[in-house]
């Protein structure tokens, strides 16, 4: 079975521009891009995207000027922007999702409601240009599964909306619950919350590099003077096996959306039960309520063992079976 994957190679941070520009900078089509984003009820910004070099690395810079001032949008605001807009459903729904673990994680931190939060910087047009576009630029990439390398964290404080804040930010803490980071001594935010909720979102896997034939790279450019080249590596090719050719099935169906620590819980038990990877992506609601894909990657003879334990731990909906060969490559 060929899948077709992206990896994010963190080496210098994460954040919405970077993730956008290096997007465009694998071969995102940028008309396209700003055609889709014209489908938004935002008019008062221009977005302009560059070639830059960072460290000696070629790369493309997206930014995003605004001419609003002073307004603060809460998440109520920001997910009518999307709702009123005329996205595609998968993107509409991806950009939710996104803005949503955004929302839960400064509600937990500020300790308010979710309907209630206040996004500042967030909740700017260039930080809803950046998240959307992302949304966009990876429904255009047609990938089926995002990797991302172990995030790097910075020090110091940053000076915010509300005030001066630590690095890294308790926002972006709060949305990487569970994700390996370490530290590399540098005085900056590396990753930002909007790069992090986009991660989220979208990676089912943080780890090394997979095996992989590598097809294209792509460099996004960050806003920050490093030490080291600040640009976010994207890698897109084909995930290449290891094991020996046998039958395999990919399980996806569609479930009620759970807590991180309940989709751990839910993906070790299939692991348990035979299945050779499984991961769950957000796709906005299904039967009027918050849903997860969930994908499961099993050799033929545990299929139907993996479907029944699929019903047994979760009501599921829309079930699909692929089958395909797996082959080893060399």
């Amino acid at each position: 079975m060929i899948m077709k994957v992206a990896y994010f190679d963190c080496f210098s941070g994460l954040s919405g521009d970077m993730v956008l520009g290096s997007l465009l900078d694998i071969g995102v089509d940028s008309d396209a891009l700003r055609a889709e984003l014209a489908k938004l009820p935002l008019t008062e910004y221009v977005m302009a995207a560059k070639p830059v070099t960072r460290g000696g690395i070629g790369a493309t810079k997206v930014s995003i000027k605004a001419t609003e001032k002073g307004l603060v949008r809460t998440y109520h605001n920001v997910r009518r922007v999307l709702e009123e807009s005329g996205l595609e459903t998968q993107v509409k729904e991806r950009s939710l999702a996104i803005f949503q673990t955004l929302a839960q994680a400064q509600a937990k931190v500020n300790r308010k409601n979710v309907e209630t939060i206040h996004f500042h910087e967030v909740g700017a047009i260039d930080s809803i240009v950046d998240i959307v576009g992302a949304a966009i630029g990876f429904h255009m990439l047609g990938v089926d599964r995002v990797y991302c390398s172990p995030l790097p964290m910075g020090l110091g404080m940053t000076r915010t909306d509300h005030g001066m804040m630590p690095i890294p930010s308790p926002v972006t803490l709060e949305i990487l619950s569970g994700v390996p980071v370490y530290s590399t001594g540098l005085h900056a935010e590396l990753v930002t919350p909007t790069g992090a909720a986009i991660a989220r979102s979208y990676v089912q896997k943080f780890s090394d590099m997979p095996p992989m034939i590598v097809a294209k790279t792509g460099y996004g450019a960050g806003r920050a003077d490093l030490e080291v080249p600040n640009v976010l590596r994207l890698v897109t090719g084909e995930l290449t096996e290891t094991t020996t050719a046998d039958p395999a099935t990919l399980i996806t169906a569609i479930v009620d959306k759970v807590d991180d620590a309940a989709g751990a819980q839910l993906l070790e038990k299939l692991l348990d039960a035979g299945a050779a990877d499984a991961w769950l992506t957000p796709v906005g609601k299904a039967r009027g309520a918050e849903a997860l894909e969930l994908n499961v990657l099993a050799s033929l003879d545990k299929e139907e063992d993996l479907i029944n334990a699929i019903f047994a731990i979760t009501p599921a909906a829309d079930l699909l079976v692929a089958r395909q060969p797996r082959r080893r490559r060399n």
